[in-house]
């Protein structure tokens, strides 16, 4: 048969045909991975992972963005669409701490997507009501392209990454799971690139939409809490909302319910617009592309081989109930500029070195700082309130995507998890969290002394100093040295208690030892680095004022500034070498 490019290829194509399979019905295929609490594999449906969220220990995702992707897009909204949010801390804490949904609440999460409700609604190739797509969605020039449209590390049109296994001529043939995950993916991290004009879509010009913003969590850095269960992440992510959800709040599946007063275009339609949230399940579940996937049976089974990805709804911005991302407070913002704004992870940095940001409990109202997320400050609250054991343990993944060229393009993609103890998260108590911050800042200016010990060998050498967006920095070594040792800093004093300032000091100056030992190791190789004439250097004149560069001279300074920034470490070496002396 002929396909949508106009080849020919065995199979047979299923356009539309609505009893062509009984496959992606998300509620009960088994299409995503769990790990169980003792290490088990197991494929689950969307019911078996809410259900048995309790026996879960996480998702395997094919990606790092993937995490909050399943949880905005399904498991939350479901969750609390079906049970309700919390009201109040009390709510949270019983819900948490009984550790599993009551048959109740299994009983609800089932009727929920029963097919007497929104059953039917969770199909992927239902010809009426796809989930999350467009029935019958054509291009204005009747083309569809390759499913690779969908997979960001996959070569596929201006978006070409340098080690994709496959390239625009290849075809993907995607499984109806891998589909949904990448589907819904589109919807949430898509890139800001042109898209395919779709017919019933008044707002294209000349086949195609431009100005698309990138997806909605493409515009900030996630922040994802995570528990020791899945039923606990899904709790940990979930808001109290003592007022409830808004009046006419609905998620995608359900947009036909949301009152006509609201201008919500429908989502199952080619035309989109641009509006704000109406709440918390509009949020997660936003849907910022119209999709229609294209599926074919082979040999192995029904596959996606085709789509068409077309501009859909633009959030107006970003809402301060956004609950999976730190915030930018502007003390006095440029007129018609918000007073936050959502932060972005900076490439290349462990999620640890933005401890700063994610311990940022308390707003800077006089002044401009971070603000961390809707979820951290809640978590803090309940460990405040005494709801939540400060000894819990806690875990915090990152992710975000780094695009370039309009926003057109992914360059990069960050993801981290880090453990984070919750005592660290009280406003109230700050002694932890103080303790922690000075570990990440003493590692940073550990850092700058190492890029500036380089740069002075480099100056004795008869060289200029790197630039500062050029070339390899020592700074860069040393920081992912250190990685190991913070994470098993993160998870010892996630047990400390308020009592415990003697067991914290000895835990900092373990930290500054093994700082100082990552720094002499780095230091160490830049000077066996440096040719023999640094050791004479050379004098170099600055208005009327000279300096001397010597490789002596630099490692002395070296030292002398580790001293000041490894107070504890240095003051272990004194007390050493004056009790070696005495004996």
């Amino acid at each position: 048969m002929i396909n949508a490019s106009g080849g020919t290829r065995q199979g047979h194509y299923m356009e539309g045909v609505k009893a062509m399979t009984n496959e992606g019905d998300l509620v009960h295929d088994a299409w995503l991975n769990a790990v169980a609490r003792d290490g088990a594999r197991q494929p689950v449906g969307l019911l078996g992972a809410l259900s048995e969220a309790d026996t879960i220990r996480r998702l395997e995702l094919p990606v790092h963005t993937m995490l909050p992707v399943v949880l905005r897009q399904l498991l939350l909204p479901v969750m609390i669409d079906a049970l309700g949010a919390p009201r109040t801390r009390q709510e949270w804490g019983e819900r948490f701490h009984r550790g599993r949904f009551t048959h109740d609440e299994r009983d609800r999460l089932a009727s929920y997507l029963g097919t007497r409700r929104y059953g039917a609604r969770f199909r992927l190739f239902d010809a009426e009501r796809p989930f999350a797509q467009v029935a019958g969605l054509k291009s204005l020039n009747g083309e569809t392209k390759t499913a690779a449209q969908l997979v960001p590390s996959v070569a596929s049109g201006n978006n070409v990454p340098l080690f994709s296994a496959l390239s625009e001529a290849d075809e993907l043939l995607l499984t109806p799971g891998d589909a949904v995950l990448w589907l819904l993916h589109v919807h949430c991290w898509d890139t800001a690139s042109i898209k395919t004009g779709a017919v019933g879509d008044p707002q294209a010009k000349n086949g195609k939409t431009t100005g698309n913003p990138t997806g909605p969590l493409g515009q900030f850095g996630v922040v994802v809490p995570t528990g020791e269960t899945l039923y606990e992440t899904l709790l940990l992510n979930t808001p109290i909302l003592p007022d409830g959800l808004e009046p006419g709040d609905r998620p995608q599946w359900a947009w036909d319910e949301r009152p006509a007063g609201l201008g919500c275009k429908s989502p199952a339609e080619a035309a989109w617009s641009e509006r704000p949230a109406t709440g918390l399940l509009d949020l997660l579940t936003f849907q910022a592309r119209r999709i229609r996937l294209i599926a074919c049976e082979t040999e192995q089974g029904l596959r996606v081989h085709r789509v068409i990805v077309s501009a859909g709804d633009r959030l107006a911005q970003t809402p301060e109930v956004e609950p999976h991302t730190a915030w930018q407070h502007t003390a006095k913002p440029k007129k018609g500029q918000p007073h936050r704004r959502p932060r972005r992870h900076t490439s290349g940095r462990a999620a640890w070195q933005g401890l700063g940001t994610l311990l940022a409990m308390t707003l800077p109202v006089q002044s401009d700082g971070p603000y961390t997320s809707l979820l951290l400050r809640q978590i803090g609250d309940l460990q405040g309130s005494g709801v939540l054991s400060g000894q819990y343990r806690l875990g915090v993944e990152t992710s975000g995507l780094e695009y370039g060229t309009q926003s057109a393009v992914v360059e990069n993609a960050i993801g981290d998890d880090l453990p984070l103890p919750v005592k660290a998260l009280l406003a109230q108590d700050d002694w932890l969290r103080e303790a922690l911050l000075e570990c990440v800042a003493q590692a940073d200016q550990v850092a700058r002394a190492l890029d500036g010990l380089n740069n002075d060998l480099r100056r004795a050498a008869g060289g200029d100093p790197l630039h500062r967006d050029k070339g390899s920095r020592p700074s860069a070594q040393f920081l992912h040295s250190l990685d190991g040792t913070m994470r098993r800093l993160l998870v010892g004093l996630r047990t400390v208690g308020e009592g415990d300032e003697e067991l914290l000091e000895r835990a900092q100056l373990a930290w500054e030892q093994s700082v100082q030992i990552a720094a002499d190791r780095e230091a160490g190789l830049l000077l066996a680095a440096a040719p023999p004439r640094a050791v004479v250097g050379r004098t170099v004149k600055n208005g009327d004022k000279e300096f001397v560069y010597r490789s002596g001279k630099a490692i002395g300074v070296f030292r002398t500034r580790l001293a000041d920034i490894l107070p504890r470490a240095a003051e272990e070496r004194r007390v050493e070498r004056e009790e070696a002396a005495v004996a």
